[in-house]
C-alpha cells in the first residue's frame, strides 16, 4: 500500500529534552494514515536493556541501533510509508544521521522541536518515573547530564522545523 501520488512520505523527527513530550507527540503523528512509529526507547529496551547502565552505554547501543535502522527506514519511506522516528534529534551528530536518511530516501521531512522548560521536563520525568510505565527512568542529575549535550536546531542545518511549546 502506498501513499497517493500527490503526497510524498514524510520522516517526522523529534527534538526535545527528556520528558518534553516527544513520545506523546509521536503517538499523535503516527495516527495519520500510512504512518508508522519507530521508538528508540522500545528497541533499546528490548535489545540492550541489560547492557545500558550509563550514558556511555546508551551512546554505544544507540549507535548500533541507528546503523541497523537506517536501511529499514529508507526502505519504508521509499515504499511510501511515512515514519515517525521517535529517536532524539538532540545533537548535531544525530540530526546529521537523520538528514542522511532523508536524503537517501528522497522523502519529505519535518523536525518537530519541543521547546519546554527544564523545570517542566523534570516534573514530568519524576511523574513518569513514579508511574513506572516508561522503558527507562532517569534522575534529575541524569537529566542535567544528558541535557548538557542538547543542541537546538538551527536554520543552517536545513531542516523544516515545526516548533511546539
Amino acid at each position: 500500500m502506498t501513499q497517493p501520488a500527490t503526497e510524498k512520505p514524510t520522516l517526522h523527527l523529534l527534538c526535545g529534552k527528556i520528558a518534553s513530550g516527544k513520545s506523546t507527540l509521536s503517538a499523535s503523528l503516527a495516527a495519520r494514515p500510512l504512518t508508522v512509529i519507530i521508538s528508540e526507547d522500545q528497541w533499546l529496551a528490548r535489545l540492550y536493556a541489560g547492557e545500558m547502565h550509563s550514558v556511555a552505554d546508551y551512546v554505544r547501543c544507540s549507535a548500533k541501533l541507528r546503523e541497523a535502522m537506517a536501511p529499514h527506514l529508507i526502505a519504508l519511506l521509499q515504499a511510501g510509508m511515512s515514519v515517525v522516528l521517535d529517536f532524539p534529534a538532540n545533537t548535531l551528530a544525530n540530526r546529521q544521521w537523520m538528514k542522511g536518511v532523508v536524503e537517501q530516501s528522497g522523502a519529505d521531512h519535518q523536525l518537530h522541536y519541543l521547546e519546554v522548560a527544564d523545570e517542566v521536563c523534570k516534573s514530568r520525568l519524576r511523574a513518569r518515573n513514579q508511574a513506572g510505565e516508561h522503558d527507562f527512568s532517569a534522575t534529575d542529575q541524569q537529566f542535567d547530564l544528558i541535557s548538557s549535550y542538547f543542541v537546538p536546531p538551527t536554520e543552517e542545518e536545513g531542516f523544516t522545523v515545526v516548533l511546539h511549546h
